[in-house]
């Protein structure tokens, strides 16, 4: 039996033997029923707190532009923030669209064709 489970975990079976089609079983198995269960942590992330569609335009080299609503942002228009604070709030209110790796080259206040404000944002990958 010892030597058995020690062909079985190092894979040692030739293919198409009785236990190298028990192992592949077993894996395939896992694979089909594990995630039911069991919480492996892949759910796709939820966009918290973003009440509006993010538009994102691709540009020319790995460019794109990004029109968020201003309520979506963690920051008042109103108030004088930091150039970084605006980059920062900007990049966080985008990442759930964009990916992690996008750097925010500029950015500007405009309303919508309803006469909301928003952030057009200018980034890169």
């Amino acid at each position: 039996m010892k030597k058995i489970l020690k062909n079985y975990f190092f894979w040692t079976y030739n293919r198409g033997s009785f236990h190298y089609d028990i192992l592949v079983t077993l894996i395939l198995v896992f694979i089909f029923v594990a995630p039911r269960f069991w919480d492996f942590g892949d759910k796709p992330t939820r966009a918290s707190g973003l009440h509006h569609p993010i538009q994102v335009v691709g540009n020319s080299d790995n460019s794109f532009t990004v029109t968020v609503y201003a309520s979506d942002v963690n920051l008042d228009l109103h108030t004088t923030a930091s150039r970084m604070e605006v980059k920062r709030a900007l990049r966080k209110a985008i990442e759930p669209v964009t990916g992690d790796a996008v750097f925010v080259e500029h950015w500007e206040t405009v309303t919508d064709a309803q006469g909301i404000p928003v952030w057009k944002v200018w980034a890169h990958r």
